[in-house]
């Protein structure tokens, strides 16, 4: 079991516990929007289903929460999965924490366990195209923009265009004492 702490975040597996904080948080049409895989509406049985899964010893899927005096405040989500052979990265933050760096702080403390521990040499991720602000996290992580394509939006039921980005990470060397 995966916990890493930042700064400002505590990043955990989901428990069954959390269904109701993810079942608030995807109540958001904005948010959902942004996701290829959760359905609209969102409700507690579509939480508890996910949170109660089965995963895959090549995902990490974490709960991004606020470090706040008492108890952590649920506000995103950030994983990797495989995605046709290629471990992809993918993050949400709810909207009334958008814009303060959470996504990139959340993204870029996965990229390093992803490079270090994992020893993932290749990221891949993408973004709906009607959100730009991912993309604009994707680059401050350093992943540069392969093409686009279209991918489906369940939420939206539709195919959507997708802008897709790679990052080829190298080990960290540590620093001789």
């Amino acid at each position: 079991m995966v916990f890493i702490r930042t700064e400002n975040l505590l990043l955990r597996p989901g428990w069954v516990d959390d269904a109701p904080a993810l079942t608030e948080a995807f109540a958001r049409e904005d948010v959902v929007m942004t996701l290829a895989t959760a359905p609209w509406p969102y409700s507690v049985d579509d939480a508890v289903a996910y949170l109660g899964r089965d995963r895959s010893a090549h995902e990490a899927d974490l709960l991004v929460f606020l470090r706040t005096p008492g108890a952590p405040r649920l506000i995103g989500g950030v994983g990797i999965a495989d995605r046709n052979g290629q471990s992809e990265i993918g993050y949400w933050i709810v909207p009334s924490h958008w814009r303060r760096g959470y996504a990139t702080e959340a993204a870029r403390a996965v990229v390093a366990a992803a490079r270090d521990s994992l020893r993932i040499d290749r990221l891949v991720s993408g973004h709906f195209t009607d959100n730009p602000a991912s993309g604009a996290v994707l680059r401050k992580l350093g992943f540069a923009q392969t093409g686009e394509e279209q991918r489906d939006c369940r939420a939206a039921g539709v195919a959507k265009r997708c802008a897709t980005f790679a990052l080829e990470l190298t080990p960290t060397l540590a620093l001789a004492a």
